[in-house]
């Protein structure tokens, strides 16, 4: 698609849009049900098709894609009536003989810029959102997952109709040439360093913007925790995706005291849930999405550099290769006690790769945090409630979890979004909802009620005012 064709179906979307037919409540829902039901019909080409780009099994398919995107649907299909619904609000006293209202109203015409970790979820969750809102969408998947991307555009031609939503695939090309178009919005999932580039294309136009991002996102383990099940939950939200994921554990800052018994444990959990040659075409871990991130990931690893840490795998066999080139599969690494400017420590890993700091106390582990960029996620494993306190009030992060990982993200009921360096604006649920939408406020008052004293022919106005406004 060239750039004429882009512009044209930027202004089919605004022809569409000038209709008014998504500013009708029951048309959103109506689609919104129509696109849950095709996602049913759907269900295998989706999961073939995330297996195709990044290996996923299909359990791994369902519970970190499809399955999110239908919790999101029906609970805003749930609530989607009220929320577009226009409330009154209360009155100030200088203006007591009128009425206020908040009118929730569409943006418009929004992009999507989704990328390729959860191509599918992290395609349809915004777009879903944005539509439940009353907006038109043009969604970019990326190139970079190329099956599930042809996926989403074909089953979504089938949904909606020209100009209500529309797929533009490709790369680099297209995405600069969406990005060359007034948008009324712009949501953008993926690295730092492209949503600069974003929000600078954006302010062009004024154009506002959601850019969820990434970063180190930091798990702290105190000396009172249950280090089996922190070291199960810590594993199992760092390889989910093979690591590629944004909100992934990227490094543990652990009390000294407890440091070597959960290495052990974590070693034990990535054996028991990837088994003895997790790189076997058979192994229900996912592989790397390219070969430019793998060739990152095993440079991290290169135990030849003494700033890299003790580089540690679970594997039992030690003839069992640890990685392949061949599939992009790699066995997970733990990092014991990499230098704090090694590659691992500065940049965000992206990938099965967790590194391990012990730190003498909790103070130290706050301050590590507390002087780097705001993470996207913060995870803390402790029994101690002045320490939870403490970590919660003093320290800046998008979002996280007490005694667990990632798991906050799935919740409808409470928005997800970074800070900072990690991003800005959130979404999920009601959230999601506000993100997309304006918030019109009216004030209605009657024509036959005049009080003189606003005016500047009134005598002591200005003690009047203070009366009223004081």
């Amino acid at each position: 698609m060239d750039s004429f064709d882009i512009s044209e179906l930027v202004r089919t979307q605004r022809a569409f849009f000038s209709t008014g037919k998504t500013k009708d409540v029951e048309f959103r829902r109506n689609h919104l049900l129509a696109l849950k039901q095709k996602i049913n019909q759907y269900e295998k080409q989706i999961i073939q098709a995330l297996h195709e780009d990044l290996g996923k099994s299909e359990f791994e398919a369902f519970a970190t894609e499809i399955g999110i995107i239908q919790a999101e649907i029906t609970y805003m299909i749930k609530h989607m009536r009220r929320w577009a619904k226009t409330k009154r609000v209360h009155t100030p006293i200088t203006s007591f003989w009128s009425k206020s209202r908040v009118q929730p109203e569409p943006y418009g015409c929004v992009l999507i810029i989704s990328p390729w970790n959860y191509p599918f979820q992290l395609a349809l969750v915004p777009m879903a959102t944005a539509i439940c809102a009353g907006n038109c969408v043009t969604l970019k998947p990326s190139s970079s997952s190329p099956a599930t991307s042809a996926v989403i555009a074909k089953m979504l031609a089938e949904v909606f109709p020209a100009g209500f939503v529309s797929v533009v695939c490709g790369g680099h090309e297209n995405h600069d040439a969406l990005l060359s178009q007034k948008f009324d919005y712009i949501f953008f999932t993926g690295s730092v360093s492209v949503g600069k580039k974003i929000m600078a294309a954006a302010a062009q136009n004024l154009t506002p913007v959601c850019l969820e991002l990434g970063g180190k996102s930091p798990c702290i383990v105190d000396e009172t925790c249950d280090v089996e099940t922190a070291a199960r939950r810590i594993i199992w939200g760092k390889l989910l995706n093979a690591g590629q994921t944004c909100v992934a554990p990227d490094y543990i800052l652990v009390h000294a005291k407890i440091k070597h018994r959960l290495v052990q444990a974590m070693l034990k959990y990535i054996l028991q849930f990837y088994g003895d040659t997790p790189l076997d075409p058979e192994s229900i871990l996912p592989a790397i999405i390219n070969q430019r991130h793998f060739l990152r990931l095993i440079s991290l690893c290169d135990g030849s550099n003494p700033n890299n840490g003790k580089v540690l795998r679970a594997a039992t066999s030690t003839t069992y290769p640890a990685y392949d080139a061949g599939t992009r599969k790699m066995a997970p690494v733990i990092l014991d006690e990499p230098k704090t400017d090694s590659p691992a420590m500065t940049e965000e890993i992206f990938g099965p790769v967790l590194p391990v700091i012990s730190v003498q106390d909790m103070e130290e582990a706050i301050a590590f945090v507390a002087a780097r960029p705001e993470p996207l996620a913060l995870y803390l494993f402790t029994k101690d409630k002045k320490l939870e306190k403490s970590v919660v009030k003093n320290l800046r992060y998008g979002g996280g979890c007490i005694n667990d990982t990632v798991m906050h993200l799935t919740s409808p009921y409470m928005g997800f979004g970074g800070i900072g360096n990690s991003g800005m604006g959130s979404y999920h649920g009601k959230t999601g909802f506000d993100t997309f939408t304006h918030y019109k406020s009216i004030l209605k008052t009657p024509a036959s009620l005049d009080f003189p004293f606003r005016y500047p022919s009134c005598k002591n106005n200005i003690q009047l005012a203070k009366m009223f406004m004081k």
